[in-house]
C-alpha cells in the first residue's frame, strides 16, 4: 500500500486543525466570545433562529417618476427662458409635462431644442398644448435604476444603524423584503427606511412671512413646512444637493442642544462657499424630505464646506438623521407592504428542535455505519465528526447566514457525508469477496469508487446550485449549506479516512480487515 504523501499529510491535518479553530466560537458562551480575537467569529444566525423583523416594502415607481419628470420641467423652463420663448401653464400633469407656447409659430424650434437635449422625452402637440413625456425605454431604465438603488441604499441606512446580517433582496417588480435578525427597535428602524431622505439647500425668499401670512406662493417658489413655524416660501432651484455630503455626524451647538455636523466634498465645499458668499444676509433653508429644519441667515462665507444643522432636534433625532445623510436619498419613497416580527423565543425552540434534529441524525448514521462496518465504520463516524466541524467553520469564515432550512441541509449532509464511505466499504468487501489480498482490496476500494462518488455528488450540486440561482432567502441558505456539506465529506470521506485507514495499516499490518 503506497503511504500518503508528506505534503497532502500536512494539507490534510492544517485543514482538520484550522477548522476547529474557527469551529470554537460556536460553542463559546458570550463572556467567552468577547475574550477571542474578532477574526473568530460564530456563525450569523437567521431571522427564524435568533428573532428580529421582516418587512415588506414597496418602491412608489411612480413617485420616482414624477421626480425625474420634474426635472425635464425645470430643465424645459430654463431653455425656454434662454431663448426668449413665451409660455404659460407650465407644469407636471398626469404623467407628462405641459404648457402652452404663446406664439405657437415657435413649435418646431422648441421641438428641436428640447428633443436634441434631452433624448429621454417624446415631444407631442396638441391645439397648442404641448405634452412632454418619458419614453417607454426610459421608464423601464428608470424603474430598474430605482429598484437596484434603494436595494443598495437600504443596505447602507442598515448597515449604518448597526444591524449586523441583513438579508435583503427584490420580490417581483417593485418590491423589496428586508430581514434584519436580533433588531431590537424594529420601529425606529422602519421609520428609517421609510424616509426619503432627499437633502438639499435652497433660498427662502426675502417675504416669506407675509407671502406665507396672505397664502401666496410666487412661480418658481413653494411653500414648505418647518419646525416651530406657519411654514417657508422656498425656492424651487437646489443650489447643492446632499450628494455632495461625505460625512455627517450627531453633535451639540454653543448652547449644548443636539445638532448635526456636515461635511461636503471639495466640489461641494467650494459649491457651499460660493452660496454662501454671493446670499450673505439672505436665508438658506435647509431641506429634508420637503421639510424645513432649519432656515439660518448667511452671517459670512463659510469655506471648507462645513456646517452644522441646529434646530428643536432630540439626541436620537440626530443620531437618525446622521445616519439618513450619510447612506443617501433614496430614488423614491417607500411602502410599507407588511411587518413580519419573530420572537427570540421562537427561534430558540428553532434552534433547539434543529439540534436535536442534527443529533438524532448523527445518532442513527453512527449506530448504522458501526453495524455493518465494525473499525471502518467509526473511521467514517470520525469523518463525519469533521464534515460537522468544518462545516461551521467553513459558514463562520464566509460569514454564512444559518437559517432553519439551513440546519435541515446540515441534516442532510450528515447523511450524505457517509454516503462516499458506504461505496468505498461495499468496494472493498467486494473486492475482498474476489480473493483480493488485503493491500489490494483498499487500493481499489478508494480508486474505483471515486468517480461513483464524483457523479453522485456532483448530480446532487447542480440541483443546489439551481436552487441558490432560482431561490431566495431561506431556499438559498438550504442550497449553501447543501453544496458546502457535499464538497466537504467528499474531502473526509476520500482524504482523511484514507489517512486513517493509511496509518492503521502501516501500525497493524492486519491479515484480515475488520470490515
Amino acid at each position: 500500500m503506497p503511504q500518503t504523501s508528506k505534503w497532502k499529510f500536512l494539507v490534510i491535518l492544517a485543514t482538520c486543525l484550522l477548522g476547529i479553530v474557527f469551529m470554537i466560537p460556536n460553542i463559546m458562551n458570550k463572556e467567552g466570545l468577547e475574550q477571542i480575537p474578532s477574526w473568530m467569529k460564530p456563525v450569523n444566525l437567521g431571522l427564524d433562529l435568533q428573532g428580529g423583523s421582516s418587512l415588506l416594502l414597496e418602491v412608489d415607481v411612480a413617485a420616482g417618476l414624477r421626480d425625474q419628470l420634474h426635472a425635464v420641467l425645470d430643465a424645459a423652463r430654463m431653455n425656454m427662458r434662454q431663448e426668449r420663448i413665451g409660455y404659460s401653464g407650465l407644469a407636471v400633469k398626469q404623467g407628462a409635462v405641459t404648457f402652452k407656447l404663446r406664439n405657437p409659430e415657435q413649435l418646431d424650434q422648441v421641438r428641436v431644442m428640447l428633443t436634441s437635449q434631452n433624448p429621454d422625452i417624446e415631444f407631442n402637440a396638441k391645439d397648442g398644448e404641448v405634452y412632454l413625456t418619458l419614453t417607454e425605454a426610459t421608464k423601464l431604465a428608470r424603474k430598474r435604476s430605482m429598484i437596484q438603488q434603494s436595494i443598495e441604499i437600504i443596505g447602507r441606512r442598515i448597515n449604518e444603524y448597526g444591524t449586523a446580517e441583513p438579508n435583503i433582496q427584490q420580490q417581483g417588480e417593485d418590491r423589496i423584503l428586508v430581514q434584519f435578525p436580533g433588531i431590537e427597535d424594529p420601529a425606529r428602524l422602519r421609520q428609517l427606511l421609510g424616509k426619503t431622505a432627499k437633502l438639499s439647500f435652497r433660498l427662502v425668499h426675502p417675504q416669506s412671512e407675509s407671502l406665507v401670512m396672505e397664502g401666496r406662493v410666487p412661480p418658481g417658489y413653494e411653500k414648505l413646512a418647518g419646525e416651530g413655524s406657519n411654514g417657508y416660501i422656498v425656492s424651487r432651484q437646489i443650489l447643492l444637493s446632499g450628494e455632495s455630503l461625505v460625512d455627517a455626524q450627531p453633535t451639540f451647538d454653543q448652547y449644548n442642544q443636539p445638532s448635526v455636523s456636515f461635511k461636503f466634498d471639495a466640489l461641494g465645499g467650494r459649491k457651499f462657499s460660493t452660496i454662501t458668499r454671493e446670499n450673505i444676509h439672505k436665508q438658506l433653508a435647509i431641506v429634508l424630505d420637503n421639510k424645513v429644519l432649519s432656515a439660518p441667515v448667511i452671517q459670512g462665507v463659510i469655506p471648507g464646506g462645513q456646517g452644522v444643522i441646529t434646530g428643536r432636534f432630540t439626541s436620537k433625532q440626530t443620531s437618525d438623521l446622521s445616519v439618513l445623510m450619510r447612506a443617501g436619498a433614496l430614488p423614491a419613497p417607500l411602502n410599507v407592504l407588511e411587518e413580519r416580527t419573530v420572537g427570540p423565543g421562537l427561534g430558540a425552540d428553532s434552534i433547539t428542535q434543529g439540534t436535536n434534529a442534527t443529533l438524532l441524525a448523527i445518532l442513527a448514521v453512527t449506530v448504522f455505519m458501526l453495524l455493518f462496518y465494525s473499525f471502518f465504520g467509526i473511521l467514517a463516524n470520525i469523518a463525519v465528526i469533521f464534515n460537522i466541524i468544518l462545516l461551521l467553520a467553513g459558514m463562520s469564515i464566509l460569514g454564512v447566514t444559518l437559517t432553519l432550512p439551513g440546519i435541515a441541509g446540515i441534516a442532510l449532509t450528515i447523511g450524505m457525508a457517509v454516503d462516499a464511505n458506504v461505496l468505498i466499504n461495499e468496494r472493498i468487501k467486494e473486492e475482498l469477496r474476489n480473493g483480493r489480498a488485503v493491500i489490494a482490496a483498499i487500493d481499489l476500494g478508494y480508486t474505483q469508487a471515486m468517480a461513483t462518488i464524483i457523479d453522485s455528488n456532483l448530480t446532487t450540486l447542480i440541483g443546489a446550485a439551481f436552487l441558490y440561482i432560482f431561490g431566495s432567502g431561506p431556499i438559498r441558505g438550504f442550497a449553501v449549506t447543501l453544496s458546502m456539506g457535499i464538497l466537504i465529506s467528499m474531502f473526509t470521506a476520500i482524504s482523511l479516512t484514507r489517512l486513517m485507514v493509511d496509518f492503521w495499516f502501516q501500525w497493524k499490518r492486519p491479515k484480515t480487515l475488520p470490515i
